[in-house]
């Protein structure tokens, strides 16, 4: 029963409940940017979610932006509460692994994260990214404004296009509103993963096609 859930959604009744806390510890501070993962976070810097498959590739792909003040991956977009690595891998809680990016907008434009978000996986392939196949490396976008929500519907329609021109099929990529979705942070080992193991396993790979920028702005 426990991975009949890799290519299809739980139902509600059908997910693991989870907790009504972590039952971990999420350090402080980004190896990297020595930057606190969970906030304070810098008067007028905004924060983005962002998945597109396996986490910890991801979030190097982020952090390594300019203008991003810090980054953590968790679980988000499912149902079960405060849910552990194992189960999120199980199908069972409906989660994706998600990056959360805290920017300077003054420095770095939500469009600017969005073309980093297309061109770094292949957003046509449903619940798998390459070999890594189940509902949690499915690609979603999870926006905090409507002004978020407008700029990755903008860069969608635009990318498609290009998507179309070469050949791929249509985007998979879920759109979810974050107040509906809470994030939950991923234990320790995970957080900037590739920081701490340089030759680790990254599954991240885009089409090689160029996202067009300036569509939108937020």
């Amino acid at each position: 029963m426990m991975y009949a859930f890799k290519t299809r959604m739980p139902a509600p009744e059908e997910a693991l409940p989870g907790r009504n806390e972590l039952p971990f510890h999420v350090p402080e501070r980004h190896t990297v940017l020595g930057t606190a993962l969970q906030g304070p976070y810098p008067d007028g810097y905004e924060v983005a979610d962002f998945a597109l498959g396996c986490f910890w590739g991801a979030e190097r792909r982020f952090w390594q932006t300019e203008g991003v003040w810090t980054t953590l991956v968790g679980y988000q977009g499912g149902i079960t509460r405060n849910p552990t690595y194992e189960e999120v891998c199980s199908g069972m809680t409906g989660h994706t692994e998600t990056v959360r990016v805290v920017f300077d907008p003054e420095k770095v434009s939500y469009t600017d994260l969005l073309k980093v978000f297309w061109e770094s996986h292949d957003p046509t392939q449903g619940y798998r990214q390459g070999n890594d196949v189940g509902t949690q490396y499915r690609s979603a976008i999870i926006t905090h404004s409507p002004a978020q929500e407008a700029a990755a519907d903008a860069s969608r329609a635009a990318y498609q296009r290009v998507l179309t021109d070469s050949g791929y099929g249509e985007i998979t990529t879920e759109f979810l509103a974050a107040d509906a979705h809470p994030f939950y942070p991923a234990e320790d080992y995970h957080q900037q993963y590739l920081d701490k193991n340089p030759a680790g396993y990254c599954g991240l790979g885009g089409t090689g096609l160029s996202c067009p920028v300036g569509v939108a702005r937020a």
